[in-house]
């Protein structure tokens, strides 16, 4: 499914909508139509274009990617159909007042025929929900006005702030804009740090799971270490077994925990537990219980861990900033795999490939790379263990997921705002410290009243917010924030056109 091209600026770059034109006389004599523009065309940003249309009638919103497509973003640009959503299909839809919306997409569009049907329980590939929001905006694209949405090709490096916002891409270009939104994503993952790190510069190591190159020229005989054991390291050993890879998989993490699995029916959760309390130990030790009770009357832990979650924001605001912190220190690795889970048929190859010997996941430190004969050994010291081991392999493969750390990102947006000032991270670092409203905060402490941010992003105040229901959620929030800004206020007129270099 591809987005239409509707026309190309002055250095050749395709456009996705047609802006009309006006005379300087008319457009003087009219009110200024606020310009929204979203950086990053991803699931966030390009959910939150989505609901902007909804909500802000007199908006122009602008939707700015640097990769290919719009409406994807990593998690859902997999061409593999091993790949599955970790969430049922039933909790999936773009809007929260069309629960099903994604799901009647399903049966409309007959982009499964050779499965007999989808409901809400089902797990589905997880490139069927990217096309779902590619057709979400290419509706958009075909309905709306023709100046309401459009969609820019490029990446912002720097924002500059004065009575407007003045957007500079990569290729010289600069985009004006009233209100702007940072729905960047996830950080990329981080190599572990080590006192050489010389084997992270090598063909041997790759840190991007998802690069088209990742799997290439590998002997299919030839020994693999994934560094984590997270869901990334699940998606990367499937893509190695449909490729026909038969070689051994190592997967290293601090602390060898597997994502736990689905129950295999849509178990409904208990009432909400309440009051919870609000010390992390406390708290773990009432969903022990809860747990616990459950299992005595024949439910699992699964239907607690998800009665959690309409909670789980709540809670995490209501925190002290020691307790944020023991939680990320002591709990979240486990928090993690509970609430983050396997579909039941990716559990079950997982699990089969781990008896056969073929996967092993090990609880360890990475101290040191050394080069081999026929490619590198990884030497490794085991939790627990005194004496550190070796493993030969051919291919490194960095799956130990999203980037927690803001002062290692390499985003050039991200590091010209923080050089100058407009934006801070938050009290953890994880990503950048905003308002409950995702105002941006800056150095100084003072709150933008032009630039926001969503998504993962926001992660250190909301933490809950890297999967599609809360995403949703905020960017439903979000997007009525931002409606009664552009009811309530006038906003100067734009040079030009704000997909148009200035």
């Amino acid at each position: 499914m591809a987005l239409e091209t509707h026309g190309t600026d002055r250095r050749g770059r395709r456009t996705f909508a047609i802006t009309r034109s006006c005379s300087a006389a008319a457009a003087a004599a009219e009110p200024a139509r606020p310009t929204i523009a979203v950086i990053g065309g991803g699931f966030t940003g390009s959910l939150l274009a989505l609901h902007l249309l909804r909500r802000c009638p007199r908006a122009r919103v602008v939707l700015i990617e640097r990769h290919r497509q719009f409406g994807r973003g990593l998690a859902y640009s997999t061409g593999n159909d091993s790949h599955l959503l970790n969430v049922s299909a039933g909790r999936m839809s773009a809007f929260h007042d069309r629960p099903r919306d994604f799901v009647d997409w399903l049966e409309r569009s007959g982009v499964a025929k050779e499965v007999v049907s989808y409901d809400e329980t089902s797990f589905v590939p997880r490139r069927l929900f990217g096309a779902y929001v590619r057709h979400l905006l290419n509706r958009e694209l075909k309905g709306c006005d023709a100046d309401r949405l459009e969609l820019l090709r490029g990446e912002v490096v720097g924002i500059a702030e004065s009575d407007r916002l003045v957007l500079q891409l990569e290729d010289g270009d600069r985009l004006a804009a009233h209100l702007a939104v940072l729905a960047v994503g996830n950080f990329p993952p981080e190599a572990p740090a080590i006192e050489d790190p010389w084997a992270y510069q090598s063909p041997w190591y790759k840190a991007d799971p998802w690069a088209c190159d990742t799997l290439e020229a590998l002997d299919p005989e030839a020994g693999v270490l994934l560094i984590g054991s997270g869901l990334t390291m699940v998606d990367t050993v499937i893509s190695l077994l449909d490729a026909g890879h038969r070689g051994p998989i190592h997967a290293l993490s601090r602390r060898g925990l597997l994502p736990r699995r689905h129950a295999a029916t849509g178990e409904a959760p208990p009432p909400p537990l309440s009051p919870l309390p609000s010390r992390i130990a406390g708290l773990m030790r009432r969903v022990r219980q809860e747990i616990a009770r459950e299992r005595e009357q024949g439910a699992s832990w699964q239907a607690i861990i998800d009665g959690l979650r309409p909670a789980t924001q709540s809670l995490w605001l209501s925190l002290p900033p020691t307790e944020r912190a023991r939680f990320l220190r002591h709990v979240r690795p486990w928090w993690d795999v509970h609430r983050h889970r396997m579909a039941p048929e990716i559990a079950q190859r997982i699990e089969w490939l781990i008896r056969l010997g073929r996967l092993t996941v090990t609880a360890a430190r990475i101290t040191a790379y050394e080069r081999g004969a026929h490619g590198i050994a990884v030497r490794f010291l085991p939790a627990r263990k005194s004496e550190a081991r070796f493993e030969g392999v051919q291919r490194i493969i960095n799956c130990s997921g999203p980037g927690a750390d803001f002062e290692r990102s390499r985003n050039p947006l991200l590091r010209q705002l923080r050089a100058r000032g407009q934006v801070r991270p938050d009290p953890l670092g994880l990503g950048l410290d905003v308002t409950l409203q995702g105002a941006v905060v800056a150095q100084d402490g003072a709150i933008s009243q032009r630039l926001y941010a969503a998504g993962p992003l926001t992660k250190g105040v909301f933490w809950e917010i890297t999967a599609v229901p809360e995403i949703r959620r905020q960017c439903e929030l979000l997007a009525a924030h931002l409606a009664q800004l552009t009811a309530l206020h006038r906003f100067p007129m734009l040079d030009r056109a704000a997909h148009q270099p200035l």
